[in-house]
C-alpha cells in the first residue's frame, strides 16, 4: 500500500486502521515481546487494541501508535501488550503431561520446584500445585513459580477466582472440594483456591525475550505450553538454550501439543509426547 492509498482499511469500521497501521503493530509486539503477528490476526487486532484506541479519546491506531512511541516508559505499553496475548488455558489441559508430572516426582524427597512459564489465568500452576500436593503431600515442600508477560491475566490469577461451572467441567468434585471454597451469598456460582493451596504458587511478571531472567533456582520441571508458537524459530532456540541451565540434570521440560523443538535445540531430546529431558 502507497502512503498515497486511501488509509482506511475497513471502511465499515468507526476507527481509521491501514496496512501501514497493522504493520506497525506487528513490529512493536515484536520488539516487546518476542510475538510474531500473521496476516489473518488482522480482525483480531483491530478488535483488541481498537479498544484501547477508543479508551485514550482516540479515532485512528496512527494517532495512538505515535503517542504510545513517544512515550517509551508509558504504561499503556503495558496495556498494549495485554491486548494482543492470549490466555487460552483451562485445568489439567492436557492431562497426560500431570499424569507424567506425578510419577517423576514421585516419592522425591527434599524441595520440589516448577515453573510455569505462561501462567496466564493461573489455571496451569494451580493444577500443577494440586498434582505435587497428591503426589507428595502437604508438609512437603513445594513452589510453583508462575510466570506471564500479561499482567491482567496474572491478576486474575493471584485472586484464584473461578466460575463453579469451570470446575464442573475440569475438576472431578474430589479435587474441586479439596482445592477450593465455593462461594455463598454474592459471590455465588464462584470458587476461591484455597488459601493453602495459593500459597504454593508466586506469581510474577516476566517477559520471556526480556535480557534478563530474574530467577537463581533449578527447576524439577518447567512448563512452557502453547507459548513459543508466538515467537519466529530464532527465538525459539534463544529461550530453549535459557531454559536448559535452569533444569535440574533430570528435570522435565513440558511443550504444548502442537509444538516440536527437535530440529531447532541440541540442549534437549525428546522422552514422550510433547516432554522433552537435557539432551
Amino acid at each position: 500500500m502507497s502512503d498515497n492509498a486511501v488509509p482506511e482499511a475497513f471502511p465499515d469500521r468507526d476507527l481509521t486502521f491501514s496496512d501501514a497501521d497493522f504493520q506497525r503493530i506487528r513490529k512493536l509486539i515484536g520488539r516487546r515481546a518476542g510475538i510474531v503477528l500473521a496476516d489473518y490476526k488482522r480482525d483480531m487486532v483491530y478488535s483488541r487494541i481498537g479498544r484501547r484506541v477508543r479508551e485514550r479519546g482516540l479515532t485512528s491506531f496512527g494517532d495512538y501508535l505515535a503517542a504510545l512511541e513517544r512515550r517509551p516508559r508509558s504504561s499503556e505499553w503495558e496495556a498494549f501488550t495485554n491486548a494482543l496475548t492470549t490466555n487460552l488455558t483451562a485445568f489439567f489441559r492436557e492431562a497426560h503431561h500431570f499424569d507424567l508430572l506425578a510419577d517423576h516426582l514421585g516419592g522425591r524427597r527434599g524441595p520440589v520446584r516448577v515453573w510455569s512459564a505462561g501462567a496466564s489465568t493461573g489455571e496451569e500452576p494451580y493444577s500443577i500445585t494440586m498434582v505435587l500436593t497428591e503426589t507428595l503431600g502437604e508438609s512437603a515442600d513445594t513452589q510453583v513459580l508462575a510466570t506471564d508477560i500479561d499482567t491482567e491475566a496474572l491478576e486474575r490469577a493471584r485472586c484464584g477466582i473461578y466460575p463453579v461451572e469451570q470446575l464442573r467441567r475440569q475438576l472431578d468434585e474430589r479435587r474441586t472440594r479439596r482445592f477450593f471454597l465455593k462461594g455463598a451469598g454474592r459471590r455465588a456460582g464462584f470458587a476461591r483456591i484455597r488459601p493453602e493451596v495459593a500459597a504454593r504458587v508466586r506469581f510474577e511478571s516476566l517477559n520471556l525475550i526480556a535480557p534478563e531472567w530474574p530467577l537463581a533456582q533449578r527447576f524439577d520441571a518447567i512448563f512452557c505450553r502453547n507459548v513459543m508458537i508466538y515467537f519466529d524459530k530464532a527465538t525459539q532456540a534463544r529461550i530453549l538454550e535459557r531454559f536448559a541451565p535452569l533444569l535440574k540434570p533430570d528435570g522435565l521440560l513440558f511443550v504444548g501439543h502442537s509444538e516440536s523443538f527437535s530440529h531447532i535445540s541440541n540442549h534437549f531430546r525428546l522422552r514422550g509426547q510433547t516432554v522433552y529431558t537435557l539432551a
